[in-house]
């Protein structure tokens, strides 16, 4: 049985989902592929793994670079899971370019890929801000694509930004 719970958030509505155990889903209200993992039957309800998601996102909105005391279990493809990965090790406050990651995917896999191949599975990334896609920027470091929105995008690393000053 899938879970899931809404919390309400600087940048909008956003749904959160849990398979009991973990946290399967994170999504911004209308955002592209928004629900992509959710399984049609779930039940609406904050358990745990939920509700400490959810103390994640109020700390991190109110400025601070919180520990994750909580299991992630995104759903997606081999490679995606490898992007997503890379992800989740951008440091907080900092970002990567779509080229950048490709060439790290070819560092620890031999296996060569393009920059647009990378942004595919950034874009569906099915635990937004925790799994930090918003830190992924296009080669000439401007903001480009964010499923949730470029003034999203923004706003998520204008918080970074200004914990760091």
């Amino acid at each position: 049985m899938d879970y899931v719970a809404e919390y309400v958030s600087p940048v909008g509505k956003i749904l959160l989902s849990s398979d009991g155990e973990n946290l399967t889903g994170l999504w911004i209200e209308n955002q592209k592929y928004f629900k992509s993992t959710l399984g049609d039957e779930y039940e609406e309800r904050k358990i745990p793994v939920i509700e400490k998601a959810i103390l994640w996102l109020e700390k991190y909105f109110s400025g601070e670079n919180p520990e994750i005391d909580f299991n992630i279990k995104p759903n997606g493809s081999e490679f995606r899971q490898t992007v997503w990965k890379i992800l989740f090790r951008i440091p907080y406050g900092e970002t990567i370019t779509y080229g950048e990651i490709a060439k790290r995917i070819e560092k620890e896999t031999g296996k060569r890929v393009s920059a647009q191949a990378v942004g595919g599975a950034v874009g569906h990334n099915p635990i937004s801000i925790i799994i930090p896609c918003h830190r992924v920027v296009g080669a000439d470091g401007g903001l480009t694509g964010y499923a949730g929105g470029i003034d999203k995008k923004e706003y998520l690393l204008n918080i970074e930004r200004q914990d760091k000053n």
